[in-house]
């Protein structure tokens, strides 16, 4: 459950960081473009700016959500380590034991 938790997370990671590489690069273009006159292209910049606006809204949104799931992960972990220390040493020593094998054969 986790794997698919984790796997989720960072491809939300990924989308919230692509969104800003792509709301930077319209600000560029626009940026470029603020001498080109006429009436189409003036109410597509207006256009444009609106929607950049609300997407950069809604990044902040999923970038505050993405923080506080992982602030929760990391509570629920600590919480878990903290009831169980023995069987999260167990865990991780195994985890290790394991690491230890498909690295040594290599």
């Amino acid at each position: 459950m986790s794997e698919v938790t984790d796997f989720s997370t960072s491809n939300k990671e990924k989308l919230v960081s692509d969104m800003k590489v792509v709301v930077s690069d319209a600000e560029e273009i626009l940026r470029a473009t603020a001498g080109v006159a006429g009436e189409k292209v003036g109410e597509l910049r207006e256009r444009i700016i609106d929607r950049l606006r609300d997407a950069k809204i809604r990044i902040a949104d999923a970038e505050e959500m993405l923080v506080d799931r992982t602030k929760a992960a990391a509570r629920a972990t600590d919480d878990y380590v903290n009831d169980n220390p023995w069987r999260a040493v167990g865990i991780a020593a195994g985890i290790g034991l394991l690491l230890g094998i498909i690295i040594g054969r290599r």
